[in-house]
This record gives C-alpha cells, structure tokens and sequence, in this order.
C-alpha cells in the first residue's frame, strides 16, 4: 500500500472515472429529520450513479420525524435513542454493511459519478478519508459555489497536502467518506454531540492515521444555504462550549491555565517502581506549564486486594501507597500494561522512571514535535552498559497510520512523518534528586525562570569572553610597560567586571 507523508496525498494516481473495475461495497448513510421533501431530490440521484448499483446501499438514519420517514430506493432505521446528527449518523453506520460508509446530508444534490469519484480513493489505500465538493445553490440545477471558508483553506494548502495536523478542520457530513473499518478504529460517531460531530469525528479519524483528500471532481450540490452561514456567531458560540473538551488541537479553546479537559493534549506513560521515584516523575508531569496534561501509572494494579495484612511490611506496599496517592487525581489513570494507543490524545511521552520534567519540558517538546510535525522524537537521557536511556514523545497520529500499514513502527514514522533524537538536558529533563522543587511560584513562572537561568548563563559566559578580549587589547604595549593604551578601556573594563 502507498504511503502518504503527512497529508500530502499527491503521491497517490487515482485512475480515471469510467476507466477501472470496482469491488468495494459502499453504504450511503443519510441522517434525516422531517426531511421527506429533500429525500425525494437525494435518492432518485444515487440510482443514477455509475457505480455500480449492486455495490451501493442506501441508508436513511430517521432522527424522530413525525411522520416517520419513508424513502423508496433507501433503508429506513429509526435511531433508538436520544436525538441529533450525531445520534442519526452512529445509526446509520451500525447498520452500514458495505466496505466504506459514504456521509451524505439529506438536502444534498449528488452528480452522476460522485460515488465512484470517491471509491477509486478507496481502493488506493484503506485510510483515505474523501471529501467531495459541495457548492451551495438556491435552486437545483444552478452552479452554486463552495463556502468562502473553504475555498480559502484550499487555496492556503495546496487542496490540504500542506494542511498537517489540522486537514480534519474540513471533514463534514455533508458529503465525506471514509474506510468502515477505520471508522471503528477511530470509535464511530460521537452519539452525545447534535453539532459539529462531524468536526470531532474528523478529529479522530486523524489520530486513527487518515488522511484527508479533497476531490473537486466528487461533485454535489447543497440546496440552499448552510447554518453557519446563516448564523456563524451563533454556531461558534454553540460548539465552542464543548469542543474544547473534545479537540484539544483547538488551542485557543483552553486559554483557562488549570482547567481539566475531557482529551487531554499529551498523556504522559509512567512506570510504576519505587514510591519516592515514582512519584517525582508523576508529579512533574502534571506541574507543567502545558496544564492539559495527563498521567497514565503502569503496574499490576490488580494485585493489590483487600485481604488483611501488615500496613507498614506489605511486599506491594510502594504500589498501595502511590494508589492511594493518586487514586482521586481526575489527571492520572491506572493501567495495567502500557496502552497500544493514547487516540484521541494527540501525544504520549514516554518517561523512564528516575527522571523528572522541568517546568516547560512538555511545552517544548510539543513545540519543537509540531514546527516539522515530526512523528518520534527521542529524548537521549543517559548512556550506560545497556546503552541509552531515553524517553519518546510520539505523535498519535503518526503511529497509528504506521500501524495500519502493518510493518516496523519506527521506520514507517521515520518515513510518513520525520523522527529525530534530542538532548534531555536541553529540554529540562533531569534527576530526582536535581531537580527544581515543585513548591512556590505558579508552575509558568518556574518555566520562565529556568528560560532565564540559561540566558543568564550564555551572558556570562559571553561576558567572560570580552573581558578577556578587552584585557588582551588594553595590555601595554611596550615591554618595559612604559606607555599604557588602556586609557578609554578602563572604565568599559570596570563595567564588565561589575556586570560579572
């Protein structure tokens, strides 16, 4: 299977409408809510479809119309319970039995080919997420154009092969599709979101390895207007209540410096061993200045039952007392063995036990991973007989696509999204007994004054330099010293010195 680096899909030659043979089934999911008009224009347009009719099945999702819905040509399943897009579109997929379930709006207006323009996506690679161009028109039949929103988005990256991490912003419902497989990887549709699900599930499906291909030649057409084009103020004050919690890629919707999110930014993977050494590393992880940081204690918490014993000479007694020290830490989770993924989370830090984080360790880390959206980044702490200690910070996204890919998880990162090695000394890792204490100041101004520190260092040590320069120049320059150059030096000298 072809492999894509980052988002840039180009690599990928997707033969011509009309000239392959298709195999895959495609399930067209339709959530639908007291819609009967619209369904009348969506479905007659799906039988004329030039994929093949044999491989194509319609579902329309009823969201609770009164009357319920019924749609000739279509599958009708009621959604059970609750109410909205996303409770309809989680429906319809349950009930979805083909290769790739294909998202469409009820009000959608599809050209004859849209399907099979999407499908030949899909028999490429088994991670493509395609979206089609919907124009917006007033009335069937007229050209329409696509939402300023995302002409711009892809005009500003190249149709998203330069989109990166935020290539999901323009995953919709209204005309998307993606692997059913893939779909479940990432966890299906969010049944408790009515809006932007389809945002959030684009989020997902990111961190589950897809990768997003906009095709203008998918052609639709949406009658009339969308509602955030219509009431954008108020669909951004509406989902921006709530996707913060689940998309922590929105940055500017976790402005408050300690609140707890839902999907924390990065989970930090700790081993549990010695009480003391345990729990500075734990500690440290969540003192950060990057607050939305979580901590998973790997150890055979299992163990620990509740049969009497010796409190203070119980074998497991290290693993009972950090248990109880974080048993009510909404931020750390106990886990058993160390988790196959961190989806949705976007990163995980990988930290050997007897090292700690320095204030704005994570911050910088992040930072350094997103300026070339590197997949790995290795952190060289220490060299021993057994060779190098180190910790890793992945990103997500990049391992779980190397994952579908089924072959050696490091090389494939290295390849698809970048990987490199950095000092830890650099980036404020350090031992316990080292380490700055946790106490006093708020966490960001313990990053600031170590930010400080090292500037303060670089100044003296250049300011060791030019005193030593100035000294050479001011030097006598006869031999028995009788004429002395120093004259205008003498007080720059001064004000070196007072400044060491």
């Amino acid at each position: 299977m072809t492999r894509v680096r980052h988002n840039d899909y180009g690599v990928l030659r997707p033969p011509a409408v009309g000239s392959w043979r298709p195999t895959l089934r495609v399930s067209v999911v339709i959530p639908a809510y007291n819609c009967a008009d619209a369904l009348e224009r969506t479905i007659p347009a799906l039988a004329r479809q030039t994929y093949p009719a044999e491989l194509v099945e319609v579902i329309v999702a009823d969201d609770g119309s009164r009357p319920p819905l019924q749609a000739q040509g279509a599958r009708v399943v009621r959604v059970p319970e609750g109410w909205g897009r996303g409770a309809a579109r989680q429906t319809g997929q349950l009930a979805a039995t083909g290769d790739v379930v294909h998202w469409l709006d009820s009000d959608m207006i599809l050209s004859e080919d849209h399907l099979e323009t999407h499908m030949r996506w899909h028999h490429l690679i088994d991670y493509a997420v395609v979206i089609g161009e919907t124009r917006f028109v007033d009335e069937p039949g007229e050209e329409g154009v696509v939402s300023e929103y995302t002409r711009k988005t892809l005009e500003s990256t190249r149709r998203l092969k330069d989109a990166g991490a935020g290539a999901y912003l323009l995953h919709t419902g209204a005309s998307t599709s993606v692997r059913a497989e893939l779909l479940r990887a990432a966890g299906g549709v969010d049944v408790s979101l009515n809006m932007a699900e389809d945002t959030e599930l684009g989020y997902r499906l990111l961190q589950a390895g897809a990768v997003f291909i906009p095709d203008p030649e998918a052609r639709a057409w949406h009658v009339g207007p969308s509602t955030v084009m219509t009431r954008e103020k108020e669909v951004h004050r509406h989902n921006w209540s709530y996707l913060g919690d689940f998309i922590p890629d929105l940055r500017w919707l976790r402005s408050h410096p300690r609140r707890n999110w839902r999907v924390p930014y990065v989970r930090v993977v700790v081993a549990a061993t010695t009480y003391e050494q345990t729990r500075a590393g734990v500690d440290s992880a969540l003192a950060g200045t990057l607050a939305d940081a979580a901590v998973t204690l790997v150890g055979p918490w299992g163990k620990l039952t509740g049969e009497r014993r010796s409190n203070l000479d119980d074998p497991m007694l290290d693993l009972r007392l950090l248990h109880n020290l974080y048993a009510h830490e909404p931020r750390v989770a106990f886990a058993e063995s160390v988790p196959a993924s961190v989806a949705p989370t976007p990163f995980q830090l990988t930290l050997p036990t007897g090292w700690v984080l320095g204030a704005d360790t994570l911050a910088k880390l992040v930072r350094h991973a997103d300026k070339d959206l590197l997949g790995l980044v290795s952190i060289a702490l220490a060299e021993g007989p057994g060779g190098v200690e180190a910790a890793r910070l992945e990103r997500t996204s990049a391992f779980s696509r190397a994952a579908l890919l089924r072959g050696a998880a490091d090389d494939l990162v290295d390849e698809m999204f970048g990987s490199e090695w950095v000092s830890g000394g650099e980036y404020g890792f350090a031992r316990p007994e080292e380490a700055e204490l946790l106490g006093g100041d708020p966490a960001k101004w313990r990053g600031l004054a170590g930010e400080r520190l090292g500037e303060v260092k670089e100044l003296r040590a250049e300011v060791a330099q030019l005193k030593a320069e100035v000294e050479r120049l001011s030097a006598p320059s006869d031999a028995d010293g009788s004429e002395d150059r120093r004259g205008p030096l003498s007080s720059l000298i001064r004000h070196l010195r007072s400044a060491g």
